[in-house]
């Protein structure tokens, strides 16, 4: 596995010190490295290893802590709190679960939510969408067409055409939940463009997507959403067992 810290992308090591540290530390704690219950170093030592001050070392376990992975008590130092207590639609967590191979659970309990979330939120966004959202999804999926989900370029036209649906809906509620759904979105596939060499082309089902949505046909886009979600989690847990029988 690659050292997060070595291969920080590009826009990653424009962040403030305190953001970098938080994100390093926290991918080793999410991926295992720093399992529940067990204590981190000292903020002294954490400084020291990194050539960093004990301010910057601060505040990253306070960004930590905020999403529910830290707890520091006196004299008892800080201790990785129980999986059950972390903030796990934190769309920082959901990237730094990917940075790994995130367990099968996990995987499926993202198209879980999504299947809750996304087939009705169609549902209303094709009743309430507006001509110019209505443009803006056309446009993503133009994009995504043209750069290809293998692409950075193309898996941000995919993140924000499920941004747009959601926005679509008018209700503020379900827009608040546009970042998590999108970095579900953006981290399967990111994860089955990079275990796979032959993922399965899954354009037709937006465009049967948007084309319900342009209609205003509420039916057939909770139909077009369940598809574009199934087939996209059944080609992912097919991934999920390749891997499982080649570690084998």
């Amino acid at each position: 596995m690659s050292d997060p810290a070595r291969d920080l992308p590009t826009e990653a090591r424009r962040r403030p010190a305190h953001a970098q540290v938080a994100r390093e530390m926290g991918i080793a704690i999410v991926t295992g490295r720093y399992p529940p219950g067990s204590n981190l170093p000292g903020e002294h030592e954490i400084a020291a290893r990194r050539g960093i001050a004990r301010s910057v070392v601060r505040e990253a376990l306070r960004m930590l802590g905020a999403k529910g992975l830290l707890e520091s008590k006196p004299r008892a130092g800080t201790r990785v709190r129980d999986r059950a207590e972390w903030n796990l639609l934190d769309p920082d967590l959901l990237a730094w679960m990917f940075e790994g191979e995130p367990p099968a659970d996990f995987v499926r309990s993202l198209f879980q939510l999504r299947l809750i979330v996304e087939p009705a939120a169609a549902e209303l966004a094709a009743v309430t969408r507006t001509p110019a959202q209505l443009a803006a999804m056309d446009e993503a999926l133009d994009q995504m067409a043209l750069h290809g989900l293998a692409t950075p370029e193309g898996q941000a036209a995919d993140q924000r055409f499920h941004h747009l649906v959601l926005h679509a809906t008018q209700n503020e509620l379900l827009v608040s939940l546009a970042v998590t759904i999108g970095s579900a979105v953006r981290w399967t596939t990111i994860y089955k463009y990079r275990n796979s060499r032959h993922p399965r082309d899954p354009m037709p089902e937006h465009r049967l997507l948007y084309d319900a949505i342009a209609a205003q046909d509420p039916a057939a886009a909770r139909a077009a959403t369940v598809t574009l979600i199934t087939e996209a989690e059944a080609a992912t847990a097919a991934i999920v067992a390749q891997m499982a029988e080649g570690a084998g």
